[in-house]
């Protein structure tokens, strides 16, 4: 099965808006797109995802071995 991601002419609602502020931070990846058929769903992740990055104890270096890792045990090619 393949879902094919959303770009910003195809979404309505607080999809857009949460496009925008991607794309003031850079490219909106083919991840945030597939979520974007659940724009609240996109939303709370966005909302986790930078709790998660945001800087802490952990240095970011350790945060990203740790996001690499899982996604080699997991077999994520992406």
């Amino acid at each position: 099965m393949s879902i094919t991601p959303l770009e910003k002419q195809q979404v309505s609602g607080s999809a857009v808006a949460v496009y925008e502020g991607l794309e003031k931070r850079g490219k909106v990846i083919n991840f945030f797109k597939v979520l974007a058929y659940k724009p609240e769903i996109l939303k709370t992740f966005l909302d986790f995802y930078q709790e998660v990055w945001r800087e802490g104890k952990l240095p970011a270096v350790t945060k990203e071995l740790a996001y690499l890792r899982t996604s080699i045990l997991n077999g994520c090619a992406y």
